[in-house]
């Protein structure tokens, strides 16, 4: 019998999540498991869309949906008559929980996530088809943005304690995985729950000493304000720790910022920017900003725009503010959405063509590329999107040489 059909929404730790779902049900053929993400209104319509659809295309699977918006509103998705059980984000780490039958007329098993207070190492996962795999270090939040839901979807902040993630680092390696991403919702907080308080700078360190075969290690996204001094002369010299980071910025404006409860100004994230791009010029950002949060003005919303610039973002991910239930940003003066969806597509348009400029200054250089799988496509050390002109050994990592750009690819051959 062949594994469930897994449906993943939104992030990162979600989509290494589902890894580990699939071998936990890897006996579970009739089975669709959604993996729900609540980040956005947007996000939640979609995985109800989803749902939909999987039902229409599989009538005979059983449903089950978790994720982090089944976490925040079970009910929505239990009233939905093509849904079989909704699982919260701790039941979902469970493999017993896919070998249960699922009960009716109650088909809601999901706990309370505050009162969770560990974090499992088998929520790290490789992929099938990737020759990288991610590995999670952290989960929860203990901050509390005002736009931000993923909280009580996540819980609480709490780590995986180092000797289980380097064990874990190994494991990986050993199975041919050629580059490790930390991952988390909130991984730059990684320590304070754990005895002595390692920071993420030192868990880094021990992976690096740890595992020395990993020629590879990328973080997920992080929060410049958390990252460590330690943290920061790794990302900035050690040649193993991949130039890419991805920042959690929100927005260009104080005022913004403040009324998000951000902890950083915008003078900060400009300069950690320029801090790393002195110490590290090869280094690529890679930023969140959400467009159109409540109060934002035509000058505020200009300020975020010039962050593009003034912060380099090649990477850009930009999000349409859509108020949240029990949010402290639902109740504050709304931007109309026609303003909102503008605002987004200017965001969108200033960063791909700042992302263009970029890849273009890249043609005629050599960068290591780590080949995908499928021998046809991989990622520089910076992580720009390569497909190569001939196919190459699967996971190795090659010197190559840069000689064009299509649709936003680079094109590569191997070096002579």
């Amino acid at each position: 019998m062949s594994g469930p059909d897994i449906i993943t929404m939104g992030c990162r730790l979600n989509i290494a999540e589902s890894e580990a779902i699939r071998q936990m049900a890897a006996d579970q053929g009739d089975l669709i498991v959604v993996n729900s993400c609540a980040v956005t209104a947007e996000a939640v319509r979609q995985t109800r869309q989803a749902i939909r659809r999987a039902r229409r295309e599989r009538p005979d699977a059983r449903i089950l949906v978790t994720g982090c918006a089944a976490q925040t509103e079970p009910q929505t998705f239990a009233a939905m008559a093509e849904v079989d059980a909704v699982i919260g984000n701790r039941e979902k780490m469970e493999a017993a929980t896919y070998h249960r039958p699922f009960e009716q007329p109650s088909k809601v098993r999901v706990a309370d996530i505050m009162t969770v207070r560990d974090t499992a190492p088998h929520m790290a996962s490789a992929f099938a088809d990737h020759a990288r795999a991610f590995l999670e270090v952290q989960n929860g939040c203990d901050h509390r943005c005002t736009f931000c839901i993923i909280p009580y979807g996540r819980g609480n902040s709490r780590s995986v304690p180092a000797g289980a993630v380097v064990d874990k680092a190994r494991e990986l390696v050993d199975a041919g995985y050629r580059e490790i991403v930390l991952t988390g919702v909130d991984v730059t907080s990684y320590g304070p729950d754990l005895p002595g308080a390692p920071t993420l700078g030192l868990l880094v360190e021990r992976i690096l000493k740890g595992v020395p075969d990993l020629p590879r290690l990328r973080l997920s996204s992080i929060d410049s304000v958390e990252m460590d001094d330690r943290l920061f002369d790794l990302i900035a010299r050690e040649p193993r720790m991949m130039p890419h980071v991805h920042l959690s910025l929100q927005a260009g404006d104080d005022m913004i910022l403040k009324r998000m409860k951000r902890r950083h100004s915008r003078a900060d994230a400009v300069r950690i920017v320029e801090r790393l791009k002195a110490a590290r010029p090869d280094i690529s950002i890679g930023a969140d900003i959400i467009a159109g949060f409540p109060t934002e003005d035509d000058a505020m919303f200009a300020r975020s725009l010039a962050l593009i610039d003034d912060c380099a973002i090649v990477h850009g991910h930009i999000f349409p503010y859509s108020p949240r239930a029990g949010t402290p940003a639902a109740r504050m003066p709304q931007v109309d959405r026609a303003t909102i969806k503008t605002r987004a597509a200017r965001l969108r348009a200033a960063c791909a063509d700042r992302r263009d400029a970029w890849l273009r200054s890249l043609i005629g250089t050599q960068h290591s590329v780590l080949v995908e799988r499928s021998g046809l496509s991989g990622h520089a050390e910076n992580f720009a999107p390569v497909r190569f002109t001939t196919t190459q050994t699967p996971s190795a990592i090659l010197r190559a040489t840069i000689t064009g750009l299509e649709k936003g690819v680079l094109i590569a051959q191997e070096a002579a």
